[in-house]
Parts: C-alpha cells; structure tokens; sequence
C-alpha cells in the first residue's frame, strides 16, 4: 500500500505544477520578467540596504522593490509612483 501511495502523490503534484502556468482558457501563459532593483538604498527612506538588517524584498507590477525595514511597505503602498519616480531616475542614469 505504500508503494502505491507515493508515486500518485508524485503525479498529482506534478500535474498541479504543470497546470499553474496555464490561464484561464488553457493555453500556456508566458511568465512576465521581473526587473530587478537598481538602487542600494531603500526606495522609501534612503537608507542604505542592510544597514538596518536583511532587506525586505517585494514585487510590485514585476518591479523587484526592496526596503529597510517592514515598516516602509505601507508608506510604498500608499503612493508606488511617487517612489518608483526614484527607479526611473535610477535606470536612466545606467
């Protein structure tokens, strides 16, 4: 009975693994790339990343956005352009 039980676990996570790329009418979606950060700093406060801990790492409309701390998510949140604004100045100057 055991023999038996773990290769048909094996098969219905394999097929859940395939079906998650798959929208909504079937077809193979492409996944979309995610940017990755171009600033050391946090796009909040401008602090330099890692000076207060491991960075918080985020994605937002497949940007990579990484912080401080935990506490300058909702700050983000509350306007993602106005900080984003720092990420188009950013990769411009690359």
């Amino acid at each position: 009975m055991k023999y038996t039980l773990i290769p048909l676990a094996a098969i219905v996570l394999l097929s859940v693994s395939c079906n998650k790329n798959e929208g909504s009418d079937g077809n193979a979606t492409t996944e979309m790339k995610v940017m990755p950060y171009a600033l050391d700093t946090c796009i909040v406060s401008g602090e330099k990343l890692g000076s207060m801990g491991e960075p918080v790492v985020i994605q937002h409309e497949n940007q990579e956005i990484k912080f401080c701390c935990d506490s300058c998510i909702p700050k983000f949140k509350k306007d993602p352009a106005k900080y984003l604004e720092k990420l188009k100045h950013s990769n411009h100057d690359h």
